[in-house]
């Protein structure tokens, strides 16, 4: 089995598989948007990374939920539970964190499993893989 790496840079990945399991971290683009836009925004790059690696949200295993202010929650919640298929939620944590950038309102870590073996490569073709 090989790790691939999607979406690499220097000091991140956007994505990791390994072992028909896709690894992902996520936070929003729209920085100056409310916690819903964000949590929309960072769940549909969410939904593309899923998907160019053989995924979907169906298959989330597990995710924590960073939230820069617990207030936030059960507007990020209903984003979250409108986005997630219904049956198909995964265990989830989600804590209050101070956040790598002072406009990010959320970020998640989450783990899917892959439909068949996941697809190496993003969109633009750039992989990096690494043997066991």
């Amino acid at each position: 089995m090989t790790i691939q790496r999607l979406g690499t840079s220097r000091r991140f990945s956007d994505a990791v598989t390994y072992n028909k399991t896709v690894y992902i971290v996520e936070v929003p683009a729209n920085l100056d948007a409310d916690i819903s836009a964000q949590t929309e925004n960072l769940l549909a790059s969410v939904a593309r990374l899923l998907q160019q690696a053989g995924s979907d949200a169906s298959r989330i295993l597990q995710a924590t939920i960073y939230l820069a202010d617990m207030g936030d929650y059960d507007a990020m919640n209903r984003v979250w539970d409108a986005w997630v298929p219904e049956g198909s939620a995964p265990v989830r944590a989600c804590v209050e964190a101070r956040l790598a950038h002072p406009k990010y309102k959320v970020e998640i870590v989450l783990t899917a499993a892959c439909l068949n073996d996941c697809r190496p490569g993003t969109a633009d073709g750039a992989t990096a893989g690494a043997p066991d």
